[in-house]
């Protein structure tokens, strides 16, 4: 099939593309930094230098590339540094999660585009009730704070628009990358004991690693019916247990410890949300509908690989 790929040299992009191209799909890739077109190339793909806030360049090359699925990967993370106020952090973002989306989606229509597969994640799910949740539970009815008002309501636009105007309009609720090309800040700030258990960790976190991500969006490409998936490992775990692991494979010293208030206070109402509330997600519909299982069925392997790269 001819796949136009938005986002191609980000975190997940940069395995996608090569395992389009593996598969024998035919790969427009789009970047907005001319320098990264040469690796693009190099990738098997066609690259396009394209910002997606410019609605009538991506309707034009959209419609010059006329593909048969488009693969919605646009985010602006890289220069991340606090989430103390999310909503400045991801404000790039959330502009490309809302008139990003639906620059693509007006393109998806004009070139008679039937299938988008855009990039989700699992951080809109609800905070309450039992651990792990399903596609079939609730969203989380606010923000876990004030300050991720806005980056809560971009996330919740793409679920909702995506599968409702494309006729094959799917969303992967990705979970928290880990691996090649993704979070190396999180394992230098681990080294240094600068993140902190907060409030007993009882927050539950599904991760994914990058490589198993791009797999499970090929899968998406491919086959599977409109709607939101899960795409997470097999092994939700609380902070209490994940982080004191990731210090240890990475042979620092174990975390510290600080009441939630503390937490509130230094890091945020969104990270101590994060730390204490957060809930798990399944991936039982994305194996039994996309075809799709991670290579790294629990964060403790892929860590350890991850660790040691």
């Amino acid at each position: 099939m001819r796949v136009f790929v938005t986002g191609a040299t980000g975190a997940l992009g940069r395995h996608l593309v090569p395992a389009l191209v593996e598969a024998g799909h035919e790969v427009t890739a789009t970047t907005r930094t001319p320098a990264k077109a040469g690796p693009l190339r190099a990738a098997g793909a066609e690259p396009v230098i394209l910002d997606g806030l410019e609605r009538e360049a991506v309707i034009a090359e959209v419609r010059a590339a006329g593909p048969d699925v488009i693969v919605h990967q646009m985010t602006a993370l890289a220069d991340m540094r606090s989430l103390r106020n999310v909503d400045k952090a991801f404000a790039a973002t959330n502009e490309l999660r809302t008139r990003g989306t639906d620059n693509l989606l007006a393109a998806a229509a004009r070139a008679g585009t039937r299938r988008v597969v855009a990039q989700g994640h699992i951080g809109a799910t609800e905070r309450s009730g039992g651990p792990v949740k399903t596609e079939q539970d609730p969203p989380a009815p606010d923000a876990p704070s004030r300050s991720s008002v806005r980056s809560m309501a971009a996330i919740r636009y793409v679920e909702e628009t995506v599968p409702a105007e494309a006729p094959e309009g799917i969303v992967l609720r990705y979970g928290t990358f880990y691996g090649p090309g993704a979070s190396e800040p999180l394992l230098d700030a681990v080294r240094k004991r600068q993140v902190p258990v907060i409030g007993g960790g009882t927050g539950i976190w599904s991760f994914i690693e990058t490589t198993d991500a791009a797999a499970a969006t090929l899968a998406a490409v491919e086959r599977g019916a409109p709607g939101v998936y899960n795409v997470v490992d097999d092994d939700p775990a609380p902070v209490s247990e994940w982080l004191p692991y990731l210090a240890d494979v990475l042979g620092a010293k174990p975390p510290l410890r600080m009441p939630a208030w503390l937490g509130r206070l230094l890091a945020g109402g969104f990270v101590a949300a994060q730390m204490i509330d957060w809930r798990g997600s399944s991936n039982e519909k994305a194996r039994e509908e996309l075809g799709w299982e991670p290579r790294y069925a629990s964060w403790r392997e892929g860590f350890r690989v991850w660790a040691a790269a």
